[in-house]
Parts: C-alpha cells; sequence; structure tokens
C-alpha cells in the first residue's frame, strides 16, 4: 500500500491483536480480505477508493500479520463471529460505530456474519464470489467438493493439513492463485511475495486450517440459528464470470433468499476480482457506497 496515504496500525481486540493499513477521508470503508492472502488483495483498489472514503484494510485473525492464536477445540476462536467482532472493536478504535463494509472470499463471510450480528453496525455491505456458507455445504455434491476440495481438506483433524501443505507452502499458495484465477491472470509479484511471506508459516497454516474448520462446525451451528434473519442493510453481490461460483450457482437468486434489499453484477474475471478486474471492482463499489 502507498504509504503516502496509508498508515500501519495495530489494534488489541478482546481475541487477537489486528495488524491493519488504513487512510484517506470520507465515510469509513472497512475492506477485508479472504484466503490464502492478506490485505494486500486491496493493492490496487484502496488507493482509487481513498480520495472518496477513509479506507480500512486489516488482516484478519489469523492472517497476514495479525495474531494467530492456536485453535480451540470448538474452533470458535476462529469463528466468523469472532473475526467479526474484532472488526467492530477495530472499527470502534478507530472512531467508528457505523461504518460500509466490502469482503471477497473468507472476508465476505466475515462481513455477512458481521451484518448479521451488529446490523446497527453496517452502513452497507458487499460480497465478492461467494455464496453463503450454509447454502454451499447444505447443497454438496460432486462437483462442489471437487471444485472447492480445499473446503474438505484443511477441515482434517490431527494436523494432516498443516503438515501436508507446511512441506511446500510456497507451491500450494502458487497453486491456489493459479486454480481459482482466470485464464490469462496476473498477480503483482510485491502482493505475491507478501502473500508467501505471511502464510509459510506453522502458526499461519494452522490459523486458516482452522478458520476452515469453524466454517464446518461452529459457524454452520450459527448460521442454523439466524436462518429466519436476513441482512438488513443494502447488499452488493458481485462475482467473476471466469470462475467456479458462476458456473455453479445463481448467485442473486440464492442472496435473494439472504437480504431484503439485494443489487449485483458478474465481473470478467476469475475468482480474485480485487486483482484481476480492480477498476470494475473500483467503479462497482464506488457507485454502491457513495452517499
Amino acid at each position: 500500500m502507498d504509504s503516502h496515504i496509508f498508515t500501519e496500525e495495530r489494534i488489541t481486540t478482546k481475541g487477537a491483536e489486528i495488524h491493519c493499513v488504513h487512510g484517506g477521508s470520507g465515510l469509513p470503508l472497512l475492506l477485508l480480505h479472504g484466503y490464502p492472502q492478506t490485505h494486500m488483495i486491496w493493492h490496487a483498489v484502496a488507493p482509487a477508493l481513498s480520495s472518496d472514503f477513509h479506507v480500512i484494510c486489516p488482516d484478519l485473525r489469523g492472517y497476514g500479520d495479525s495474531s494467530k492464536p492456536p485453535g480451540e477445540p470448538d474452533h470458535a476462536n476462529y469463528s466468523k463471529r469472532a473475526m467479526a467482532q474484532d472488526m467492530v472493536e477495530l472499527m470502534a478504535q478507530l472512531g467508528y460505530q457505523r461504518f460500509a463494509v466490502a469482503g471477497h472470499d473468507r472476508g465476505g463471510r466475515v462481513a455477512h456474519r458481521l451484518a448479521l450480528d451488529h446490523p446497527g453496525r453496517v452502513e452497507r455491505i458487499c460480497v465478492m464470489d461467494i455464496a453463503p456458507t450454509l447454502h454451499m455445504f447444505d447443497h454438496t455434491d460432486q462437483a462442489f467438493a471437487t471444485g472447492y476440495y480445499h473446503w474438505f481438506f484443511l477441515i482434517q483433524p490431527d494436523g494432516l493439513p498443516e503438515h501436508m501443505i507446511g512441506l511446500d507452502p510456497d507451491y500450494y499458495l502458487g497453486e491456489k492463485l493459479k486454480r481459482w484465477s482466470g485464464p490469462g491472470a496476473t498477480f503483482s509479484p510485491r502482493a505475491v511475495a507478501e502473500y508467501s511471506r505471511c502464510f509459510g508459516t506453522a502458526d499461519a497454516i494452522h490459523a486458516s486450517c482452522e478458520d476452515y474448520r469453524a466454517a464446518a462446525s461452529i459457524d454452520l451451528e450459527h448460521d442454523r440459528a439466524d436462518r429466519s434473519r436476513r441482512i438488513e442493510s443494502p447488499l452488493l453481490v458481485l462475482w467473476g464470470n471466469q470462475g467456479f461460483i458462476h458456473r455453479r450457482y445463481d448467485l442473486l437468486d440464492i442472496w435473494r433468499d439472504y437480504a431484503d434489499d439485494l443489487s449485483g453484477s458478474v465481473l470478467a474475471c476469475g475468482h480474485f476480482l480485487p486483482e484481476e478486474a480492480p477498476d470494475a471492482v473500483i467503479s462497482a463499489l464506488k457507485a454502491f457506497f457513495r452517499p
């Protein structure tokens, strides 16, 4: 991130220490990254948004330079509820009780939980290239298990995925970027180097597995308990036309069952919207989040 615009900060919440960069002026806009990345996924988007918003880009608990506590037996400290609570506390310490939020991949799932648990905090919400976690697990079939094999690999117990990924984390990271992006997609070498630096440690690999173990257990408990609740704030859904989500799901039809005020569009890219189609993402977010 441009150091002339963005300031680094480390903020302590009840359950973690969250590293973030923030800068710009205007309405507060929280940008949440996904797996296996860090806040750097926003490197081409955040500077352009900073002229209209105070942009806050944290590393989620367990990722980047944020703390990576050992997983608990029920994985609750890596639940989306815990991660969303981190974000509420982070934004409060930055002076904001209400804010807009956009999340890609895992960050979109944190944003979804944030909107359910703290509806009074969220002005508007955007999720990128995801269907709701509960819907995806409840509609699992061979196509889903093949395309999203990592959902089932990372939840295996007793350190199995940690050991296997740890044998060559750079290879695993590179394969994730290659297999989920659209044909011909390129990534900033600086961003990839940052992902590699942050992902390759034993505690980071463990934390990311705990994120997925929570998604397959306690997150589903929370989602089923709240299934009758709907996202109250306006919701924008963005996704790529070259990825699995587009091939597999009618996203607007699905999200319509979770939100009252819904809009969305498909972009010409694979899974990594902020890096593969930054101009389209910037345009969509400015149009949606501007007052």
